[in-house]
């Protein structure tokens, strides 16, 4: 499968080493302004790949993304000293908005997926410069959130995360929501599996552990500057899904299904992704709180949205 990604900066360099490691492409296609870096990654990466199997990775321009099936949107400007959240989503939705159609016009059937931050707000930036069908505009969203909370879950337990099912909603951010309530284990409600396991959930564990889910990327930040091993990872994982067909069920960030109290704004919700796309989304139970939990991270999004000139 031939996937190109636009902005060669950590997140985006990173994504095409985890692409080529982890088998989810076979050419991977690298756009940057800064085509010095661009073309560095391309070399350096393809010194790998005869470790991991067999993929080409090059460089090129917008043009060279024709006949891609899927186009990682990594591009986008850093945070400045004295600027704030709201003046970096400007900034960013100005490049999106002049990216994205570019995109389109050489791969106009290419899955987007949108990596770059404020993910959920860009994720709607990009549907409407795009013009293309909702299912095919995906963002990263909760994906590594929820690969953070089952994690830690299994850790607590000591089973594997593999056999841990329980996801992270809303925003990609602070107030995105983890889902106790419908968290399971083997088949089992989660605070049953943790009794038959003899490691019961107290409530300083559930505070530990959202805390630790939830403040995962501040800690990163401040330790080496900047997150991008994880997201790599989680939108390989997105790739090779789409590669595959699988029909996966993973929390990406996408406009609201009509049926659902979310039709207008990107936020992440389980929803079944296969080679097309997003072929269907999941409104999980949800208890009085973790519903209002949800509705006011929707709302913060929205009033993100409300702060750009949108048409």
């Amino acid at each position: 499968m031939q996937v190109g990604i636009v902005g060669t900066g950590m997140v985006g360099a990173t994504t095409a080493f985890a692409a080529v490691l982890l088998r989810a492409a076979s050419e991977v296609v690298l756009v940057d302004i800064d085509q010095a870096r661009a073309e560095a990654h391309a070399e350096d990466i393809q010194h790998a790949v005869p470790f991991a199997g067999h993929a080409r990775v090059r460089t090129g321009t917008f043009q060279d993304l024709a006949g891609a099936s899927a186009v990682v949107l990594a591009c986008g400007v850093n945070q400045q000293p004295g600027e704030t959240r709201l003046q970096l989503l400007g900034r960013n939705a100005a490049v999106f908005r002049d990216v994205v159609p570019a995109v389109v016009r050489a791969a106009p059937e290419a899955i987007l997926i949108v990596v770059s931050n404020p993910v959920d707000v860009l994720t709607f930036v990009t549907l409407q410069a795009s013009g293309v069908a909702p299912s095919r505009v995906i963002g990263s969203g909760t994906t590594l959130d929820t690969a953070r909370f089952r994690a830690l879950l299994a850790a607590h337990l000591a089973v594997a995360p593999q056999s841990v099912h329980a996801y992270v909603v809303g925003e990609h951010g602070d107030s995105e929501v983890l889902l106790w309530s419908s968290a399971t284990v083997g088949g089992l409600p989660l605070d049953q599996a943790a009794y038959q396991l003899r490691r019961p959930i107290l409530p300083d564990d559930r505070d530990r552990i959202d805390a630790a889910v939830r403040g995962a990327a501040y800690r990163i930040i401040r330790g080496k500057g900047a997150t991008y091993y994880g997201v790599a990872g989680a939108v390989a994982r997105i790739l090779r899904a789409v590669r595959d067909d699988e029909r996966a069920v993973l929390t990406l960030s996408a406009v609201g299904e009509p049926e659902t109290p979310f039709s207008d704004v990107a936020l992440s919700l389980p929803r079944v992704i296969g080679a097309g796309g997003i072929e269907a989304g999941l409104l999980p139970r949800l208890t009085d709180e973790e519903a209002l939990a949800l509705e006011r991270s929707a709302g913060i999004l929205r009033q993100a949205l409300g702060s750009l000139d949108l048409p």
